[in-house]
């Protein structure tokens, strides 16, 4: 790390015991963290622990941010790091959490190829100038059922990752040349298939909001393999397989295993 600074407070970070009371909030509105391992929880709370230590909350539209939203965002949020060893989003500064759904002026172009322009109601964004927004009614619905497909944390935050290498395209940094042509191939059919269910009125297991670009799709595949990992790897064998080389996780096995646990 270059910055000596930021390698310092990391190091001293890292020496602190996780609060018990956050460890709680984890286990609460990241239900994904009882299928960890013991070293990947350990890693989640260094995580957790830097995001909150190196990005700003800031409320919007009367919102107090508490310290179970700014737990909730950063565990959900770190859930996308674990294993890659990957920097903890390194182009964010600030997280803006709305009480619920807002209203801002844009521009968005829809799956039949028609533009909508206008004031606009909205869940979240991420903004290429260092900015997440987040409707915390909307994080609280993802952290309530965290098999729903939908989660409004898990999406905004692929978007952070797809733009690490320029603008967000759904392709985010990969390995080699290798790695982006089978991500290419595999996802841009993916894609396709997706914009062709959607326009015939057919259930996917993806939502169908993923079908307005290939940006989208990214950040929609990837709620999906996170929180209906097995009904993805069933449904999209190869979708899964790229997503699970990317996270370096397998949500499905670790569901499967827990499964068998159980049984």
């Amino acid at each position: 790390m270059r910055n000596p600074f930021k390698a310092w407070r990391r190091r001293r970070l890292a020496g602190e015991p996780f609060p018990e009371a956050w460890r709680r909030v984890l286990a609460r509105n990241v239900p994904y963290v009882a299928f960890l391992t013991e070293k990947e929880r350990r890693e989640l709370e260094r995580l957790v622990r830097v995001f909150l230590a190196e990005k700003t909350f800031e409320g919007a539209g009367g919102f107090e941010v508490d310290d179970e939203a700014r737990i909730t965002i950063a565990g959900q949020a770190c859930l996308l790091l674990l294993n890659r060893g990957a920097d903890v989003y390194p182009r964010l500064d600030t997280v803006i959490v709305y009480p619920a759904a807002y209203v801002a002026p844009g521009r968005r172009r829809n799956p039949d190829g028609t533009v909508t322009e206008g004031p606009q109601v909205r869940f979240g964004e991420s903004w290429k100038t260092g900015a997440v927004v987040l409707s915390w009614e909307d994080v609280r619905r993802g952290a309530e059922d965290f098999h729903d497909g939908r989660n409004l944390v898990l999406h905004e935050f692929a978007h952070q990752i797809d733009s690490e290498d320029g603008p967000a395209d759904g392709a985010p940094p990969l390995s080699g040349a290798s790695s982006y042509a089978a991500w290419a191939r595999v996802l841009g059919r993916e894609y396709r298939a997706l914009l062709t269910d959607v326009q015939r009125l057919r259930p996917t297991v993806l939502d169908g909001y993923g079908a307005t670009n290939p940006a989208e799709f990214f950040a929609v595949a990837t709620e999906t393999f996170f929180e209906r990992s097995r009904e993805l790897r069933a449904r999209s064998p190869e979708l899964y397989d790229q997503l699970r080389l990317f996270y370096r996780q397998d949500p499905a096995a670790r569901i499967d295993a827990a499964a068998r646990g159980k049984g």
